[in-house]
């Protein structure tokens, strides 16, 4: 029985002690400036971007092609470089990953279902071309968004029992279908102000919000299925990540400035909050995952934490995420300037995954240094 407790205090040691705050000291690292905001997305795009191609590659070594879904949260960076700067270079990148989309991805034509084998990746395409009319009133724009939205809403919408399927197949139903769902009818509602648009967001949120969203802490559940052996009820699976925060807060924000209803707001301030209390490492610094693609959840959450502080007039997450991306340029190789998802330890010299480099750049774009 001894050896069993001995045992059980072995292994609760180890586990305690495999956090970032038994890591080396975090060094305080210096402010970053406008310039490195530039420095920084320019780096990122001489790294990974293909320029035959017209999206981003994989890897910094220019090789594959990064996934379909990840090139438009790479496009909204460039589109919030040009937001913040009104640099004509930029405005000719949206132009040409545009062009690179249409020719990697079938014209966008939605009905594709090799292109397109989930319903996630088209939403985050449809909010994106959304973006993009907003910013240059490019009609193409427009079109493609809103036939791909439209599209999606036939094809993945459970009439019955409300929310939307994540696959083909129809057997579950996720965040990161939902959450975005909502982001890509508000902005199309913001552009045309068609009352369908925000009844669709407003619908989606409210069956999303009693389903994924824990109204006392604050947190997302990734996913659910029905459990079709006992009448139909919810397997749902709690895990958190940090991009399904990240457009639940957009969700909320953007219902929040339509609607002038605070309930709305006090959703994502909850959302938000979660994150910063539950969803970082020591001192303060966003988490990070190692799955096949995740690196880039940093910078999802980037584009929504940002519209919560202005839209929502949040001023106290700034410093927050202002010294996530003093971490993260400090500790830049300062070679290539690009970043690493792991904030606190030097980014590696060698081959690094674009989805890995996105969060620092990312963040920079929308988060204005002091």
């Amino acid at each position: 029985m001894r050896n069993k407790f001995l045992l059980i205090a072995i292994l609760s040691l180890i586990v305690s002690s495999y956090s970032y705050a038994s890591e080396p000291p975090i060094k305080k690292a210096s402010a970053y400036t406008k310039k490195d905001a530039i420095a920084a997305i320019d780096a990122f795009h001489e790294a990974f971007y293909n320029p035959q191609m017209k999206l981003y590659a994989i890897n910094s070594d220019k090789k594959g092609r990064a996934a379909i879904w990840t090139q438009a949260i790479y496009w909204d960076m460039i589109m919030n470089a040009y937001k913040r700067t009104k640099a004509p270079k930029y405005r000719t990148l949206i132009d040409e990953i545009y062009q690179g989309g249409y020719e990697q991805y079938t014209g966008y034509d939605w009905t594709d279902k090799h292109e397109w084998f989930i319903y996630d990746d088209m939403m985050w395409w449809i909010i994106s071309l959304a973006r993009a009319y907003e910013i240059t009133g490019d009609g193409k724009f427009l079109d493609n968004a809103s036939t791909g939205f439209f599209y999606v809403w036939q094809e993945a919408y459970d009439k019955e029992r409300g929310g939307l399927w994540w696959n083909f197949i129809h057997d579950a139903k996720m965040s990161c279908i939902n959450y975005p769902t909502v982001v890509a009818s508000m902005t199309l509602y913001n552009i045309t102000r068609d009352p369908n648009y925000l009844d669709k967001a407003k619908k989606v949120y409210a069956w999303s919000r009693n389903v994924f969203f824990d109204p006392e802490k604050g947190r997302i559940a990734d996913n659910m299925h029905y459990n079709h052996l006992f009448k139909n009820s919810m397997d749902i699976a709690w895990v958190t990540q940090l991009y399904n925060q990240g457009t639940f807060i957009g969700s909320a924000t953007m219902l929040y400035k339509a609607t002038g209803d605070k309930a709305y707001l006090d959703d994502a301030i909850l959302a938000a909050d979660y994150v910063k209390e539950h969803m970082c490492y020591a001192d303060g610094i966003l988490e990070f995952k190692n799955g096949i693609e995740q690196g880039i959840y940093a910078a999802i959450f980037a584009q929504y934490i940002a519209l919560l502080i202005e839209e929502g007039n949040q001023p106290q997450y700034q410093d927050w995420l202002r010294h996530n991306i003093d971490m993260a340029w400090s500790n830049r190789d300062k070679s290539r300037n690009i970043t690493f998802k792991d904030a606190v330890k030097p980014c590696p010299t060698g081959v690094v995954e674009v989805y890995d480099a996105s969060a620092c750049p990312a963040l920079m774009q929308v988060v204005a240094p002091k």
